[in-house]
């Protein structure tokens, strides 16, 4: 018996250390950071100065005294509305035209699939960049069109516009669960709907969209998310302009807190974003509850 006990404590030990990297750098890069800035986030907190506590002074002239902060919301509101749709609808299309067997599928679902590898780059932004100046790629295929040059980055509605399509067009990570989710279909579902006379676009809608609802959940979710806290294609493609028109949340924590050096205001900014996403993330799961379908029958 006292064996067998030595046998499990020994187990366990080695357990917790395989999995002490992992403990370490949460608790170091990860909690530690976490508490710390909701800790500052109370405090006149600068790099040349010791924070000095203040109390709800900072969100008082966060939602008060800071016109920024409302136009910084807006934009991040106007962006995630658009660029969470759009990206879903784009990644569900592809991933219905890549669900077919046909030869050399293999490498269409790759080719489609490499843009979300390089989702967050810098280096892709800047490229974006260089496609979207005036006299970009995208303006001289307009000129050979014979259609009118754009200033995708000079106006500020039209600059808001292109850094949405750079975030819809990484749309693989989100393609590649839609298509595991669409494998995952029966087929026996849509042969009894033929059988019943139903079209494509009912199938669709009857069959597809309700078989693949959790995934679809699931990606709005975390797209939402990411999309609440977009820093690099503002800060590389427009720098928070024209006229603030795409000075996202993100934009804004930064300038505060590199550009003005105003730490306690900016952590302050980094947990309005934190308490923006969880107020969204629990409206989407109130408002889908009873909505997503399992195969046992339940709903979510």
């Amino acid at each position: 018996m006292k064996k067998a006990k030595r046998k499990y404590r020994k187990r366990d030990y080695m357990g917790l250390v395989y999995i002490a990297p992992w403990l370490i750098g949460f608790l170091l890069l990860q909690l530690y950071p976490f508490v710390t800035s909701f800790i500052y986030s109370f405090t006149d907190y600068g790099f040349f100065n010791e924070p000095a506590f203040v109390g709800l002074k900072n969100y008082i002239r966060l939602f008060q005294y800071d016109p920024e902060f409302y136009n910084s919301l807006r934009v991040t509101i106007v962006y995630t509305l658009f660029t969470v749709p759009g990206k879903l609808a784009m990644a569900l299309f592809i991933a219905c035209l890549l669900n077919r067997d046909i030869k050399g599928i293999g490498v269409i679902r790759t080719v489609y699939y490499l843009p979300s590898l390089f989702g967050g780059s810098v280096a892709v932004a800047i490229l974006w960049k260089i496609l979207f100046m005036s006299d970009g790629a995208i303006n001289h295929i307009l000129s050979a069109l014979h259609l009118p040059a754009v200033q995708w980055l000079g106006n500020k509605n039209t600059a808001l516009v292109t850094i949405c399509m750079l975030e819809i067009w990484q749309f693989g990570s989100s393609m590649v669960m839609f298509l595991a989710a669409l494998k995952q279909v029966p087929s026996a579902l849509y042969e009894a709907a033929s059988i019943d006379g139903a079209g494509p676009v009912k199938k669709f809608f009857s069959i597809t969209l309700p078989q693949i609802s959790p995934i679809i959940f699931f990606n709005l979710i975390m797209q939402t998310i990411t999309a609440l806290q977009n820093f690099t294609s503002a800060f590389v493609v427009t720098g928070g302009g024209p006229n603030k028109g795409t000075y996202v949340l993100g934009m804004k924590l930064y300038t505060d807190a590199f550009g003005y050096y105003k730490m306690g205001y900016a952590c302050a900014t980094s947990w309005v974003i934190f308490a923006l996403i969880m107020v969204v993330t629990l409206l989407l799961f109130r408002y889908s509850s009873g909505k997503m379908y399992y195969e046992d029958g339940g709903d979510f």
